[in-house]
């Protein structure tokens, strides 16, 4: 996709962080965006900032676990802008950091109901709308941590729900591809957001209800190979727009964090390498 301007966009999570970051990034190039969001009030405070810098943009509150709630955001935006060109489903959550082996069903539920089903669930609800566009575009929002864990992070659960999103989002786009849709998946390094906090307050009582967390430090450098200081939200929106234009499978926030991948890429190439070497050795 190449043309952005008067078209509409969609970004889940775009009240706060990166969303707030992406939805900007597409108001910059002329786009009229939609922010869905659980915090209405985040939503609408994005759109205000959005008109006041002189686009056009609707905020509501969605829940993306629950397509009945996504179903009615979509006729609102379609009754609003008239269609969908760009989805972004970028809601998510994580846990408090802790093991793997303690973390409870209803921890992984959770994780997993708005990482990975709530982007299903997402994709699905405005897929007729991207059909009927000219061009259109999706943006899944996974993480650096969907391409390579970084084991000093206890952070388990969060990882293993953006791995299920990169493999969604590569296998979707080898199918809408072949009509004419475009699919990407993001994964950002260490981003400035209040994801950790509100992923705990936020959370609804059929998976164990609000907790009040204090963040935890992080050392962007330990986790992305890049600058000691986490990126701002805003400087993702310019990124995404690149990766849409150029149409990239994967969009990175750090390309100083390519060595990680490249040292996990390795053992993943020896470990074939051995078992080539010992099936050799019988035949």
């Amino acid at each position: 996709m190449q043309s952005f301007t008067g078209r509409t966009a969609v970004v889940t999570g775009g009240g706060s962080g990166i969303g707030r970051g992406i939805a900007l990034g597409l108001a910059d190039e002329g786009m009229r965006v939609a922010l869905l969001d659980l915090n209405l009030h985040g939503a609408q405070a994005v759109a205000r900032e959005i008109e006041d810098r002189g686009g056009e943009a609707l905020g509501l509150a969605v829940n993306v676990t629950s397509s009945e709630s996504l179903a009615d955001a979509v006729k609102s935006v379609v009754a609003h802008f008239g269609g969908v060109h760009v989805l972004c489903a970028n809601a998510g959550v994580m846990l408090p950091i802790g093991p793997l082996v303690e973390k409870s069903q209803a921890d992984w539920e959770y994780v997993f109901s708005v990482n990975m089903h709530g982007v299903v669930k997402t994709v699905d609800a405005f897929l007729p709308q991207l059909r009927a566009a000219e061009e259109a575009h999706i943006v899944n929002t996974a993480s650096l941590g969907g391409v390579v864990s970084v084991p000093q992070f206890p952070i388990g659960v969060y990882i293993a729900s953006k791995y299920a999103c990169v493999g969604y989002s590569e296998c979707l786009r080898y199918e809408l591809g072949q009509h004419g849709i475009g699919v990407s998946v993001l994964c950002p390094g260490v981003v400035q957001s209040e994801l950790y906090r509100t992923s705990a307050a936020q959370r609804p009582e059929r998976f164990g209800g609000p907790e009040i967390v204090t963040p935890p430090a992080i050392d962007a450098n330990a986790a992305t190979g890049g600058p000691p200081q986490a990126m701002p939200a805003e400087a993702v929106g310019p990124i995404v727009v690149r990766g849409i234009r150029e149409n990239r499978l994967h969009i990175f926030t750090h390309p100083s964090a390519r060595a990680a991948a490249e040292q996990r890429f390795a053992a993943i190439r020896a470990d074939f390498e051995a078992e080539a070497r010992a099936q050799g050795e019988r035949a």
